[in-house]
């Protein structure tokens, strides 16, 4: 049976960017599997008050216009529902995650669809699954303290139930890009299929 592989571009560049190019070959190195793919590059609404509203109001109560707000949200979800692997391109943009890819984090993670709070904390609810992370970055250390995307994507993930996640990092690329690019080739092979 083939594994269904949710692949999230995050790089505002399409082309020249070294967080696509690297998810490209960790899905090549994952192959085969079916692909969902979901470009932030295009954008995704930031949530407001309607959409907030929406998500409190329980499923059976929305109105029409409710669930049309929720919409996209659902979709969303439900991408990562129907994956076994997420690979998700995470290029570092002054220190933090694109702020699509922040506006998908929003988008996705909602109190009793995703996650659940109870009496020990809060519960994530898309467990079993998996997600690699490929981290590009042009000075930014990946792990270091000015890194705010790789830990925060690690936490946001792990809050949703999805705990076992791989990195690909190639950061410091301005520094000495030959290095960190074949440091995240290794990584990339050494990935389990």
């Amino acid at each position: 049976m083939t594994d269904t592989v949710l692949r999230i571009d995050a790089s505002a560049r399409r082309e020249g960017s070294t967080s696509r190019d690297l998810t490209t070959k960790v899905i090549d190195h994952l192959a085969p599997v079916q692909i969902i793919t979901r470009d932030l590059a295009y954008g995704l609404p930031l949530i407001d008050e309607a959409w907030v509203g929406a998500n409190f109001t329980p499923a059976d109560q929305r109105s029409a216009e409710q669930a049309e707000k929720l919409a996209l949200s659902d979709t969303l979800v439900a991408e990562i529902k129907s994956a076994d692997t997420l690979v998700i391109g995470v290029p570092i943009y002054n220190f933090g995650v694109p702020a699509a890819l922040k506006a998908w984090v929003d988008q996705v993670a909602r109190a009793g669809v995703t996650f659940k709070y109870t009496e020990t904390g809060p519960k994530g609810l898309l467990t079993g699954k998996r997600a690699i992370l490929v981290v590009a970055s042009g000075g930014t250390e990946a792990g270091s303290d000015i890194d705010f995307a790789t830990d925060y994507m690690r936490h946001v993930l792990g809050f949703i139930g999805i705990t076992d996640v791989s990195l690909v990092t190639a950061d410091r690329l301005m520094v000495d890009a030959e290095a960190s690019m074949s440091k995240a080739n290794a990584q990339v092979e050494a990935l389990a299929a």
